[in-house]
């Protein structure tokens, strides 16, 4: 290690140091940054001012990017308390439990909205529904993918899944759903946590690259100090092995 601690390479060594940790440190400062814009899109897609849900999206119309996690009020009937069904596997602050869901008939279609109501341990019995017309706020979600069956016996099945649940329900469904998030919906069950809405990975994408920018610095910085400290080094050994009396170290 001594030809790599002569007086002439420490500047070099320090000078490696200082430009690969700057490298870093701007790459991670850039990384950051992409994340931030990542939750400001998040809550941008948050913060849209809630709207009623006919005028908004029909019963025929596909679920659009544009209804995600978009904050709704629902004018409507829900369906007979025996129409709800119990969704399973879902979590809630680390417990493992169920979602009860009801269909709502919205007001002016022919169509009825699943609602999810709220969460508990297990499934049981069906709890009773509001009755006569209602308003509630709600947030919309797009229909889940197919998983476990419907088994008609609990009135439970694996996923909320609308063309899973399309032969269950009587009548024709909305292409997704939505969470009630007014008390008048829960009656008695804990309130669902809403997921965060998906934001495209290409949102910052110009500080992402930035910071792949920056650590390949960092790398091109370590290779230039390797190539030039051992190049170094080898020209100081030659130098050594050619003076006279030189005697070079037992192996």
């Amino acid at each position: 290690m001594r030809p790599w601690l002569r007086p002439g390479l420490l500047g070099l060594h320090a000078f490696a140091v200082v430009a690969v940790g700057f490298c870093v440190v701007m790459g991670l400062w850039q990384l950051g940054v992409y994340d931030s814009r990542q939750d400001h899109e998040r809550a941008d897609q948050q913060s849209v001012p809630r709207v009623d849900l006919v005028g908004l999206w029909g019963p025929d119309e596909p679920f659009e990017g544009r209804l995600d996690h978009r904050p709704v009020r629902v004018e409507g009937r829900f369906a007979p308390a025996a129409e709800q069904v119990w969704v399973t596997g879902r979590e809630l602050h680390g417990r493992r439990g169920v979602w009860l869901v009801a269909p709502v008939r919205v007001a002016s279609t022919d169509a009825s909205l699943l609602v999810v109501r709220g969460w508990a341990p297990e499934a049981g019995e069906l709890p009773a529904v509001p009755a006569g017309d209602v308003v509630f706020d709600a947030v919309l979600q797009p229909s889940e993918g197919s998983s476990e069956p419907f088994d008609p016996a609990p009135r439970t099945i694996g996923s909320l899944s609308i063309p899973a649940l399309t032969n269950v329900m009587s009548g024709d469904l909305f292409s997704g759903y939505a969470v009630g998030t007014s008390s008048s919906v829960t009656e008695g069950l804990r309130p669902v946590t809403l997921p965060a809405p998906d934001v495209s990975w290409t949102v910052g994408l110009r500080n992402l690259a930035y910071a792949l920018q920056w650590w390949v610095f960092a790398a091109f910085a370590l290779f230039m100090w390797w190539r030039m400290a051992s190049e170094n080094v080898a020209m100081q050994r030659a130098e050594d092995e050619a003076e006279p009396g030189f005697d070079p170290p037992v192996a």
